[in-house]
């Protein structure tokens, strides 16, 4: 009998109720905490939609640079080289001014003075692409660098109510300061988990845009000396693959008598 009434009365309790999930800890913050939460929310979709973006957008413009290596310098001439490339591409951009750098040749006074405009009209194309490339990018080192300290705003709050709460009940019990504290926890972790992300995204892509860089500037220096030398300098290219014949048809078996 024992048993049966211990029984039932483990049957009629009903399970505790957890009071120190996120979700309660949100609630205990109130509309600070949930504005804060927004705020970190926007930042962290921000920064993986500029990583994507950013990233599909470098790796297009390093394909297009295998055009570069092939096809445009085994062109004739900048103008009928400068075709082969893949119209709206950096490549094309900066062989398009080189182009009309090389049009001016006929209004300069000396071979010096038309290298010297061919090289500024180069940078300053190549510092357009640099900047089109690096669009985006501030906005994942502001996030590296605010994400923690807007994480930190949520933590003195919730360490601040969790206070006014033990002033309060003129006791630290642990269900007066659980929710503040485990609020102030998460917002320290939430800000971190933005802001980590978003500074090692910063860092690869600036890296990235480095290495495009230095291929811009190898291209550029290139064309001035193409130009300069009146074509007669220019990378050494890989002969055109040689198109494939088609196999040999077998010879026929001959007719038996």
């Amino acid at each position: 009998m024992n048993l049966y009434y211990l029984a039932a009365a483990a049957a009629d309790t009903e399970a505790p109720v957890n009071e120190f999930g996120f979700w309660k800890a949100m609630e205990e913050g109130g509309p600070v905490a949930w504005s804060i939460l927004a705020v970190m929310v926007i930042m962290s979709v921000g920064s993986f939609y500029i990583l994507f973006t950013k990233y599909f957008e470098q790796n297009k413009v390093m394909r297009q640079y295998k055009g570069v290596q092939t096809a445009f310098w085994r062109a004739a001439s900048l103008k009928e080289g400068a075709t082969k490339l893949e119209k709206n591409s950096a490549w094309r951009q900066l062989a398009d001014d080189a182009v009309t750098a090389q049009d001016h040749h006929a209004k300069m006074e000396g071979a010096a003075n038309e290298i010297h405009f061919v090289e500024e009209e180069l940078a300053h194309s190549q510092n357009t692409i640099n900047q089109a490339l690096s669009g985006g990018l501030s906005f994942l080192a502001s996030v590296g660098a605010t994400a923690p300290f807007i994480g930190l705003l949520g933590t003195v709050i919730g360490i601040y109510r969790a206070l006014i709460n033990i002033g309060i009940e003129g006791s630290a019990s642990i269900d007066k300061v659980a929710g503040p504290v485990g609020e102030a926890l998460i917002m320290t972790a939430i800000g971190l988990l933005v802001a980590v992300p978003a500074v090692l995204a910063f860092n690869w892509l600036q890296s990235r845009n480095r290495r495009i860089d230095a291929l811009m500037t190898d291209f550029s220096n290139n064309i001035v000396a193409y130009i300069g030398s009146n074509g007669a300098v220019k990378p050494a290219v890989s002969a055109a693959p040689a198109a494939k014949k088609p196999a040999a048809k077998p010879a026929a078996a001959p007719a038996k008598k």
